[in-house]
């Protein structure tokens, strides 16, 4: 099967002034669809068929090709930035069980926001910052270039399943914040889809 572009739910200009137009442009048509083109081509001659991109990287040890890297790379890119893509809004709230479960799991919500931001800061060069459920333990980690949690331990470090993430990839925000990533963090708390993150929360 040949992967497409997910087209978003909002406009490029709805998460202002938090995540600039011109940036979720560029972010969305140039670089998402780069990994999906690459992705594609890495794919050509595969034998894979109608395999969604989730399941594509979280089976990547099975996964039969030369550039392995390359795939678990562009494969991962195309996933992560669909999956960020679908927790963006702006002005919802954090309500319910996952409230519940992330003031259980970091003592409040402030004290989770400060953990996530810290992750975010510390995180060297480009890479993705999560936060994951295990059964009904919550926690937060980065991965490094497009890795993602679904890939499992031996890839990702790591293993669960992804409630949100934040893209720290100096293309997601350097037109707007230049070098100041902790700005970038900081804003995102205002467009994150709570909605669609509890939705994902109480799927497991």
């Amino acid at each position: 099967m040949n992967y497409t572009l997910p087209s978003l739910n909002y406009s490029y200009d709805s998460l202002e002034p938090y995540f600039d137009a011109m940036t979720m442009k560029i972010h969305h048509t140039k670089h998402h669809q780069a990994y999906i083109d690459n992705t594609n081509a890495l794919l050509l001659h595969s034998d894979l068929k109608n395999i969604s991109i989730e399941d594509l990287i979280s089976n990547l040890s099975d996964v039969n090709i030369e550039k392995k890297i390359e795939l678990q790379n562009n494969a991962g890119g195309h996933a992560n930035h669909s999956f960020f893509w679908s927790i963006l809004k702006l002005n919802t709230v954090l309500k319910g069980a996952l409230k519940t479960s992330i003031e259980h799991n970091f003592g409040s919500f402030e004290k989770f926001k400060k953990e996530f931001e810290a992750v975010a800061i510390k995180h060297f060069g480009s890479g993705w910052i999560w936060l994951i459920q295990d059964h009904s333990k919550l926690f937060v980690a980065s991965t490094i270039n497009q890795n993602s949690p679904l890939m499992g331990k031996e890839i990702s470090g790591m293993s669960g399943i992804p409630l949100l993430c934040l893209d720290v990839w100096e293309h997601a925000y350097y037109l707007k914040y230049q070098n100041r990533r902790i700005d970038y963090v900081r804003s995102f708390w205002n467009v994150v889809n709570w909605d669609a993150v509890s939705k994902r929360f109480n799927c497991n």
